[in-house]
């Protein structure tokens, strides 16, 4: 039982849904970013997924593409958002923490390497959105292996025929991209979600969680009312770039998290 399966259980005995954040590590600054993520728990996150910072983010749109050129230019790095996630560890160790990115810096570093520095920096699971079923030797197997969770994404295109390939190795709980395209785009529709999470659901029984378009308290509570937890990253991200500060973006993450668990 990973951190993720604790949260997702007792999130289930309460009667509640989740509600998951995104935040790039190291935007706009290694200190700033590490103010926020540990203010998440306190404003209602269930799970961190923290963005690790990559110069080609092909999947992202321009909020976190530009989260990502911040950190990168604050010098951030693998070694250093897994130095967050320590730095974060020393208060918390209960808040599941899942990585997420790309697989050209774990490459980079080795994924023995990789595997056993984000095991001991307090990482419970990892997305890494450009590695398919196809590929699970590579990262996937090695990771649950390491007790990490390997959460995958489903999108409107994933058909039936491609959903068992897509469920075999995940772990954790499985994110439901709502709408086609990259993060940031569009708006999510609980009527469009419900039929698909229900489709997800006859072939697994991890929780779904929907992000994507998500960005308003009022939006998360009708995702969340459809699914097992709603996940907001650009619209979080998006405050960081313009400015806010740590307390009036962690103020905006609360009425999120509000509105999910309202569900």
């Amino acid at each position: 039982m990973t951190r993720i399966d604790d949260k997702f259980a007792q999130l289930k005995a309460d009667g509640k849904k989740a509600f998951v954040s995104y935040v790039m590590a190291g935007d706009p600054n290694f200190k700033t970013s590490l103010e926020i993520v540990k203010g998440l728990p306190a404003a209602g996150v269930d799970v961190i997924e923290l963005g690790l910072p990559f110069t080609d983010p092909m999947a992202d749109g321009p909020a976190i593409q530009l989260a990502g050129q911040r950190a990168l230019e604050a010098g951030m790095t693998l070694e250093r958002t897994l130095e967050l996630a320590r730095e974060f560890r020393k208060d918390d160790q209960t808040t599941p923490i899942v990585l997420m990115g790309y697989y050209n810096p774990i490459f980079s570093m080795g994924v023995e390497a990789f595997l056993t520095s984000a095991k001991a920096s307090g990482i419970d699971g990892l997305i890494v959105v450009d590695l398919p079923p196809e590929e699970d030797d590579e990262l996937c197997v090695p990771a649950q292996a390491a007790g990490l969770n390997f959460i995958r994404l489903t999108t409107p295109t994933t058909d039936d025929a491609r959903v068992p390939a897509v469920m075999t190795n995940t772990s954790g709980f499985v994110y439901y991209v709502s709408i086609t395209g990259i993060t940031g785009a569009g708006s999510a529709s609980a009527e469009m979600v419900a039929p698909e999470v229900a489709r997800l659901k006859r072939a697994t029984d991890l929780p779904i969680c929907v992000g994507f378009g998500i960005k308003s308290p009022d939006a998360a509570r009708e995702i969340a009312a459809v699914a097992d937890g709603a996940v907001v990253g650009s619209a979080i991200v998006s405050r960081i770039g313009d400015g806010q500060s740590p307390a009036e973006v962690l103020d905006y993450v609360r009425s999120l998290a509000e509105g999910a668990h309202s569900a």
